[in-house]
């Protein structure tokens, strides 16, 4: 199996790098957060210029036509840089959707605006007490003359605060816990109907809780009641996607811990010269590999058109990206002590960070009982 990178996946690894360093430092970082979206829109416009914001898209539509290598070496980029922008509920959520269950002209109106920078999506799907279960879907879609009404409420909807369109899942038939009967539709966020209430979420992105009451949906996207498989496929390569992020936060957190050991004092020599500290760092680095494996093996599967095969890989790699992230995470916390945890020390930022991850899309528990119920990996 060839992992090496192609001449153009190296030239938009360079180019994120590049862009990350000198743009998205943890200074720049914390003046973005001050901007009334949490977030900065100078950047997305640079992102959208350098062409990322198009990535997994057709050239059609504007885009680079890139698939899950191109994403997971964006993605880590953006994790080194704990980039508070919303690619993930905008592209890879959002984009992921239309792309998977827009008709052609639902594609042809919707992602060239997204890949120009111009249109922001959010998924809402997640309901209080779901619990990680992709067809615990109680918000409903009924008919109302041409079209539909929408009538629920969504929780923690990533980026769900300023996205000018939400693609919602609702249900059209059957139970609370039916895969059959869920459809995903389109719906303007400034509709009548729609309400928001934005917040800050622990590791500095943005999240709303939104409602819908009798809310119009401008389009159903696909088979109003069949959407269900087309959501866990999209759901699965952003879980891919996090996992390449999780392993860029997991490579700042051990370069970070290991700088400051060289440098911290203590009974006049330097921390790191401590064995028992020294294999510390190394458990860290341990961790921080096997994660990376993980995450090259998720991005190999997430295209794959076995659903099982699929999701028994995205799956086993979210279980360990959530031990590695967690080992890493307190490691480079304990390691650091107090200094850690204070706003002013980024260490910590990217710990909230790597928890949020561990809980988005299911924890380690969550995903180790899908893996033990689909069977071995090999």
């Amino acid at each position: 199996m060839d992992f090496d990178l192609t001449d153009d996946q190296r030239l938009l690894k360079d180019s994120v790098d590049r862009l990350i360093a000198d743009r998205y430092d943890f200074e720049q970082r914390k003046k973005a957060r001050t901007e009334k979206d949490g977030w900065s829109r100078a950047m997305w416009a640079q992102f959208a210029e350098l062409g990322l914001l198009g990535l997994p898209f057709a050239e059609e539509h504007g885009g680079f036509g890139g698939g899950p290598v191109e994403t997971m070496i964006v993605m880590e980029a953006f994790g080194r840089g704990l980039v508070l922008e919303p690619f993930l509920a905008t592209v890879i959520l959002g984009g992921g959707l239309v792309r998977r269950l827009g008709s052609a002209a639902q594609q042809d109106a919707l992602l060239p605006q997204v890949a120009a920078g111009k249109l922001l999506l959010a998924f809402a799907h997640v309901e209080r007490f779901s619990r990680y279960d992709l067809s615990d879907v109680q918000a409903t879609a009924t008919r109302a003359g041409d079209g539909w009404v929408l009538n629920g409420e969504k929780s923690v909807v990533l980026h769900g605060d300023c996205a000018d369109k939400l693609l919602v899942t609702a249900r059209t038939a059957g139970g609370r816990h039916d895969r059959a009967g869920i459809g995903l539709f389109l719906v303007d966020a400034a509709a009548a109907g729609v309400s928001r209430k934005g917040y800050a979420t622990q590791d500095g992105l943005r999240a709303a809780e939104v409602a819908f009451a009798n809310a119009p949906a401008e389009a159903v996207l696909g088979d109003p009641g069949g959407a269900l498989p087309g959501v866990e496929r999209v759901v699965d390569e952003a879980i891919a996607a996090i996992c390449a992020e999780a392993v860029g936060l997991m490579q700042c957190m051990h370069d970070i811990t290991v700088d400051y050991m060289k440098t911290r004092q203590q009974f006049g020599r330097a921390i790191g010269s401590f064995q028992v500290l020294q294999h510390r760092s190394v458990d860290m680095l341990v961790a921080l590999e096997q994660a990376r494996s993980m995450a090259m093996f998720a991005t190999m599967m997430a295209a794959d058109e076995d659903e099982t095969i699929r999701r028994r890989s995205v799956s086993a790699a979210k279980v360990q990206i959530g031990r590695s992230g967690r080992h890493v995470g307190q490691e480079a916390v304990q390691l650091h002590g107090g200094i850690a945890m204070t706003m002013e020390y980024k260490v910590g930022h990217y710990f909230k960070r790597m928890t949020m991850l561990e809980m988005l899309f299911g924890d380690a528990d969550t995903h180790q009982k899908i893996v033990s119920e689909m069977g071995s990996l090999f």
